[in-house]
């Protein structure tokens, strides 16, 4: 048990919180880190409807009974999903935890507030973290270049982001983006952090819903095995350096790029069908950090947690105790 304030907001045993992945946040993933003593996190919009939404609630209910949270990631669309009622969804299933991304949550956060959720908010800036604590949000996850798919457009890796996002935030912080072991929680915990945010690290588990191979390919790659696409666009993703992401790498640098040319590479449809399911890594795009320098086995949650625990200690007890 770590005992600070982002473990006593959320309820939870360690201040390790699974982050919201489209296609990945579901049941089996987010009760497994919830039972491990973290946060375990489903995707809203992974599923289909509010509707679903609210079956997977329950789902994961009959697999933990611990605390656990749902990610809603709100971005610009020419039709966007209806926002509103999955959060209803999420309400009405009586969810108190909930991760927020993409857009700022402001107009949601009434409702929210209302319902007694407490809100994390993921930032890519200093500037949007501190946006996200002034309009009220109870923990911002500050997510550093390294990440897997949208970094912002910034460049700040998290060695200088959390630094400087401590100095001025007064809400708990977690850290995102690049992590995978304890010594580096002692590390982002030393920078100003109360607790970590894992993405891909938490794909190569024995309990994420992805192929297998997707998840050996993260244990066979190092951390030069990303590349960012959309650059030319301003909505840069980190994604596994496959073929047909030097295919869209290729259309972007010849200029005057539109979101047209490259949709029929970059469809979401096609990388969860072809790569998250179908296990075929050269199949579409899929995202991924570079983190996966790092990630060496495909442990359960549990096992994960527990060496993520144990790590951060020896961190502290023994290669820092020259500073005690």
């Amino acid at each position: 048990m770590i005992n600070n304030r982002v473990t006593q907001l959320l309820g939870i045993r360690y201040p390790i919180v699974q982050g919201g992945m489209m296609w990945v946040g579901r049941a089996e993933l987010a009760s497994a880190v919830s039972n491990a003593g973290g946060l375990g996190i489903l995707t809203g919009l992974t599923q289909p409807s509010p509707e679903a939404l609210y079956q997977e609630i329950a789902r994961c209910r009959l697999m933990t009974d611990q605390p656990f949270g749902v990610n809603l990631t709100i971005l610009p669309a020419i039709k966007p999903p209806p926002y509103g009622e999955y959060l209803d969804a999420m309400i009405s299933a009586g969810i108190k935890i909930v991760e927020t991304a993409g857009q700022n949550p402001e107009p949601h956060l009434a409702k929210l507030k209302a319902a007694g959720i407490k809100v994390i908010h993921k930032c890519t800036s200093v500037r949007h973290a501190l946006k996200a604590e002034a309009v009220g949000c109870d923990i911002v996850s500050v997510d550093g270049f390294e990440c897997a798919g949208h970094p912002g457009e910034d460049d700040i890796p998290n060695l200088v982001l959390l630094a400087a996002a401590k100095q001025k935030l007064t809400i708990p912080m977690l850290a995102s983006g690049g992590i995978a072991n304890g010594y580096q929680m002692a590390a982002v915990m030393a920078l100003g952090a109360e607790g970590i945010n894992m993405g891909s690290r938490f794909v190569a588990t024995r309990e994420a819903p992805v192929h297998h191979n997707l998840k050996q390919a993260m244990v066979d790659g190092d951390e030069r095995c990303t590349t960012l696409i959309f650059r030319s666009l301003k909505n840069s993703s980190r994604v596994y350096k496959n073929s047909i992401a030097n295919q869209v790498l290729d259309i972007e640098q010849r200029g005057n790029t539109q979101f047209s040319d490259l949709q029929p590479l970059v469809a979401g449809a096609r990388g969860r069908a072809n790569c998250i399911e179908g296990g075929d890594i050269e199949g579409g795009i899929w995202t991924v950090g570079m983190v996966m320098g790092l990630i060496d086995d495909i442990p359960s949650c549990d096992e994960l947690l527990q060496r993520i625990i144990a790590e951060a200690r020896e961190a502290v007890q023994q290669r820092l105790s020259g500073f005690a």
